[in-house]
Parts: C-alpha cells; sequence; structure tokens
C-alpha cells in the first residue's frame, strides 16, 4: 500500500473512535457527574451551594492561571515540557466545570437527567457553580493585574539604578565639589 492510504486509514480509524467515544461519554458523563455532585450535596441546599461555589472558583481560576503560565513560558527554549504540562493540568483541572457545562447546555437524555439528578439532589449548585466561575475569572483578572503591576514596578526600579548609577561620579574617592 502506498504511504498515502496508511496514513487515509488511519485517520479514519481515529477520527471514527472518537465520534464512537463522544456518544458513549455523551450518555454516560453528565448522568454520572451529576450522581457524584449529588452524593457530595446529599439534598442539602448549602452544600450544594458550597460545592458549586467551590468547584466553580477552583476549577475556573487554577486552570486560567495555569493557561497563563503556559503562555508566558511558550518561548522559552528549554520549558516546552512544561508548557505541555501547565496545558495538560489545566484542563484537567477545568473537567468538573465542563462536565457541569455538559449537564447543564447538554440536549441529551443524560443531560436532562443530570439536570434533574442536580434539581433534587444537589439544590443550587448549578447557580453557585456559575457564580463560582465568574468569581474566578475575577481573582484571575485580579492576579494578573497584580503580577503586570509588580514587573512594571520592577522595571521601574531598575531603571531609575541605571539612572543613578550614571550619575554617580566615577572614581569612589572623588566627591563633587561643594556648591557656594
Amino acid at each position: 500500500m502506498p504511504a498515502w492510504a496508511k496514513k487515509t486509514i488511519w485517520v479514519a480509524v481515529i477520527v471514527a473512535a472518537l465520534v464512537i467515544a463522544y456518544f458513549v461519554l455523551a450518555a454516560f458523563l453528565p448522568r454520572w457527574w451529576s450522581q457524584r455532585v449529588a452524593s457530595l450535596a446529599d439534598g442539602s441546599f448549602g452544600r450544594g451551594i458550597a460545592w458549586g461555589l467551590l468547584y466553580g472558583v477552583v476549577c475556573t481560576a487554577v486552570p486560567l492561571l495555569l493557561f497563563a503560565l503556559a503562555w508566558r513560558s511558550r518561548r522559552r527554549t528549554h520549558a516546552k515540557i512544561w508548557v505541555l504540562a501547565s496545558l495538560v493540568l489545566g484542563v484537567v483541572v477545568a473537567i468538573p466545570n465542563l462536565l457541569t457545562l455538559t449537564v447543564v447546555l447538554g440536549g441529551s437524555s443524560a443531560a436532562h437527567a443530570g439536570e434533574r439528578t442536580l434539581d433534587v439532589s444537589a439544590p443550587g449548585f448549578r447557580g453557585a457553580s456559575l457564580w463560582g466561575a465568574i468569581i474566578g475569572v475575577a481573582l484571575f483578572a485580579v492576579a494578573v493585574f497584580l503580577q503586570r503591576r509588580y514587573r512594571k514596578r520592577g522595571e521601574e526600579v531598575t531603571r531609575l539604578r541605571n539612572d543613578l548609577h550614571q550619575r554617580e561620579p566615577e572614581s569612589p574617592g572623588e566627591s563633587p565639589a561643594p556648591e557656594i
């Protein structure tokens, strides 16, 4: 077989496997995730809200920070593995929010079953998860603002030190003539 035919067959097999995996996971994951959250909340409104806020904040802010770290490190020659690790870890940490999105925005019967489970056994989780995600984005924005401000101040201090060193006398024993 020619090389292009082998590549075409492999691509077709991989695409078919991905399509099958998508349909299997679309039927399984929303139900599974809603049952995990329901067991955490145990029908309590307070626990549903607390877990929703926790998942929303952590699973939004941490992936954004990891993605920002990967973005900042992308041009460093020896940091390729760290960039890849940050991206993979960011996606892994974001999985609970993505699973909640499949339940809330999904149109399948599994997503509708997951919504009913969350409504009954984890009340308040979906709304608190949304608010937690909003808080997570706000925390990320504050962290980026503070980091940029810190860098800008560091650059300013470096510039002022260089400016000060240029104005100092050349030899250490020489002092400027006193002004009268």
